[in-house]
Order: C-alpha cells, then structure tokens, then sequence
C-alpha cells in the first residue's frame, strides 16, 4: 500500500526528482521516527494528524512539530483506542515533568535543527560527526556539508588531508578545531572502508 509522498520533492525532467532542502528536512526527521521504532505505514496516519491538528503543510520540518507535535500525537493515540497506528503514536511520547515530550531518540534529532523565523527548518547539525559540527544550510555551500566553524566544506578537507596535509595546518587554514576534524576524518574513513 503507498500513499501520498511523505518527502518534498522537485519533479526534474532529466534524472528524476530533486530534494529541496526542506524535504532534507523532512527526511532527517522522519529518520529519528523510524530510528524510534515506527514503521512507515503507522507514521502516515499521525503525520496526517499532525498536519491537520497544527493547520501547516511540511509538518516534519516545522517548530511546530518539536513544540506541539508531542501532546497532538498523544490526544491522537488516546483518540484511536488500541490500534497499531495508536500504539506506534504513542511510543515516540513520553511525560517527563508533567508535560508530554517525544522520546529521547526523536528530541535528539529535533535539537540538531535551527529552526527561522517562519518555524522551519533553516539549518540541519548533522548528528553522524560526533562532537564535529557539520551543518547543511541552504544559504551556504549550496546545502553541502560544512563545519559550522570556519564554514568549509567538508569534503575540501578531506580532500587536503588526503593529498598529505596536516591535521595543525587544516585547522589554522580553516578555523575549524583539530578535534572537529579528526571526528569529520573518521566518519569518511570508516564510510570508505
């Protein structure tokens, strides 16, 4: 069974559709759902909720979902009784302090996005780095990864590293902390292995 498209994209004539940056947006978070445990077919129906309950399109990249998404998917779980779609709603929230919040798992995925002013996702701090801050921002790079320290992309890095220089010269040429690139510098090198 497949529904409607849970990811924003672009139709292109040439090579099939494109992802802006806020279905990136939307797939980072819909990532931390199925991280959680969530099948997909149990995520359409709360999305669905979501969207309805908060009034806004591109609900998964939204302030709204990290600020209101957890009690509207809660009320959603109490209102389906014991279904799959209620039980899968309620095991992304849990109530800590008196207040219904989304699992660790989902709120850490959430903190690692900037949201602007309009409460949509602006810049992503992609988790995979380690204590490296490599963020996606539209604005910069064309939305390729870069340190949010000194703002070069990471594959210029890796590239220079690999063609011999230092870890003390990358970081006094880029600003960007040694340790910062060693975590970077690790994640490419196991990815290639």
């Amino acid at each position: 069974m497949t529904g409607a498209p849970v990811i924003t994209s672009i139709p292109r004539d040439d090579s099939g559709p494109t992802i802006p940056f806020i279905g990136l947006a939307e797939g980072y978070v819909l990532s931390a759902f199925r991280k959680a445990g969530v099948p997909l077919q149990r995520i359409r129906p709360a999305l669905e909720q979501l969207q309805e309950q908060l009034g806004i399109d591109h609900v998964l990249a939204s302030r709204s979902l990290y600020t209101d998404g957890a009690e509207v998917l809660y009320d959603y779980a109490e209102s389906e009784g014991d279904t799959p779609e209620a039980r899968s709603a309620r095991s992304l929230v849990v109530a800590r302090n008196d207040q219904l919040v989304f699992r660790e798992v989902v709120d850490s995925y959430l903190r690692r996005i900037d949201f602007a002013d309009d409460r949509y996702a602006r810049v992503i701090h992609l988790p995979q780095y380690g204590s490296a801050d490599v963020i996606v921002d539209p604005e910069r790079s064309y939305g390729i990864p870069i340190f949010a320290t000194g703002a070069v992309r990471v594959e210029i890095v890796l590239r220079r590293f690999k063609a011999g220089e230092s870890l003390a010269d990358l970081s006094a040429d880029f600003g960007v902390p040694e340790d910062q690139l060693v975590d970077a510098l690790r994640v490419h090198t196991a990815t290639a292995a």
